[in-house]
């Protein structure tokens, strides 16, 4: 059952009404008449085998809001792409599949990097921002929503939720971020629980008074891969390429947007996608890897000399033991299942992400540049993506062109 608490300064949006999504979904096609409303959904070629994106698939197929759904199909090869095509037959909105592979896009890539605008950095991050900028300079998505292709129980409650704030014309919001409780016959989201929300109480603890960290704290779960933005808002916007992608978006928002535009909508009653591995001993793979990333992120939003970095690791420790507690405590109140020694040996990893990004907290990571820089740099670029896009090829055609176009807009009825 959803509360009414809202934080300092950003709006909480609850889920109070159970059934609502008919409505919102009728007032959406309402206001897409004058504010455009895109979808992208970022996704490994690998997703398209597992159960989880044939629901997304099914679905979505009868929303009628979107003025584009971009699907960026990553690690695959032309003909994957071409059979993946045929899933999104049938749609009542439009939909675009851009081939993150494609000899075209890399060409694009190249061309930014001779303009000094590295781009070719592969992971989710790049897809997101490539699909934001397809939809920039297509020019009909006013809002742009994106959420990640492997939540297991996914409904259309969830983009609805992220895209009705900014596209309702009564309410003033330039980003929306989901949140949700992730949970099994135990709790989940153990990065976020163990691990950033700790590292943050920490942060607060032995650094300087920080808007920043204020803005930061009052999201419910600041790591969701579900968000919303105005399409001006993700014009202005530089996104991480590795696992700091959902801290480097709100630290993007927080000084281009600030707190009172920006807020956080319930979006899902149970959220549940596939799970990565703790793995300990390798940093370089599952939550060891996406642990230091994340850290590398914050402490490139929080600059701080050696003493404040070891005090801030060392009181990590101590707060994230103490929400052990908190935890254990919750998870008995509501009969699930709970490994203290479990918890306590994520904790133990965690720490040592948490010292290896400290002992390289110099290294750069990459940022890829926002789309306004690219607009100035590489002027022609924009018309060059636009037509960067595969249609769904039709029934009677099995061989796919060499660039397809996007599927045309249903009438709505």
């Amino acid at each position: 059952m959803a509360d009414f608490h809202q934080s300092n300064t950003i709006a909480t949006l609850h889920r109070l009404r159970p059934g609502r999504l008919p409505a919102m979904e009728a007032e959406l096609e309402k206001y897409a008449r004058n504010t455009g409303i895109g979808l992208i959904l970022p996704a490994l070629i690998s997703e398209f085998e597992r159960p989880a994106m044939r629901r997304i698939v099914d679905q979505l197929r009868d929303a009628r809001y979107f003025s584009n759904i971009v699907v960026a199909v990553g690690r695959a090869t032309r003909k994957q792409v071409a059979d993946v095509a045929h899933w999104f037959r049938g749609f009542r909105s439009p939909v675009t599949l851009l081939w993150v592979e494609d000899p075209r896009v890399q060409e694009l890539l190249g061309q930014l990097d001779k303009a000094g605008l590295p781009a070719r950095i592969d992971g989710k991050g790049r897809t997101c921002w490539l699909s934001m900028g397809y939809l920039l300079a297509e020019g009909q998505s006013d809002v742009i929503a994106l959420h990640d292709c492997d939540i297991v129980n996914y409904t259309r409650d969830i983009p609805a939720a992220l895209c009705y704030p900014l596209a309702h014309p009564r309410l003033n919001f330039d980003f929306c971020k989901g949140y949700y409780a992730r949970i099994s016959e135990k709790l989940h989201g153990r990065v976020t629980r163990l691990f950033l929300a700790p590292l943050l109480e920490s942060l607060k603890e032995h650094t300087a008074e920080s808007p920043f960290l204020n803005f930061l704290r009052e999201f419910r779960y600041p790591l969701a891969g579900e968000f919303a933005l105005t399409s001006s808002l993700a014009n202005k916007v530089r996104l991480p390429a590795d696992w700091g992608l959902e801290v480097g978006v709100l630290s993007e928002v927080f000084h281009h947007a600030g707190p009172t535009r920006a807020c956080q909508a319930d979006i899902a009653d149970n959220y549940e996608h596939k799970h990565q591995d703790l793995s300990p001993t390798d940093p370089s793979r599952g939550l060891r890897r996406m642990t230091y990333d994340i850290a590398g992120a914050m402490f490139r939003c929080f600059p701080l000399e050696s003493e404040q970095l070891r005090r801030v690791a060392s009181a990590y420790a101590d707060h994230a033991t103490n929400k052990v507690r908190q935890y254990e405590a919750d998870a008995l109140m509501n009969g699930l299942h709970y490994d203290r020694a479990e918890e306590l040996n994520a904790i133990t990893s965690f720490g040592d992400s948490l010292h290896e990004a400290i002992a390289t907290a110099g290294a750069v990571a990459p940022v890829l540049p926002a789309w306004s820089a690219v607009r100035s740099a590489v002027p022609g670029l924009f018309n060059s993506l636009r037509d960067c896009a595969f249609a769904t090829p039709s029934p009677a055609r099995i061989a796919v062109p060499h660039w397809w176009q996007q599927v045309p807009k249903p009438a709505l009825s």
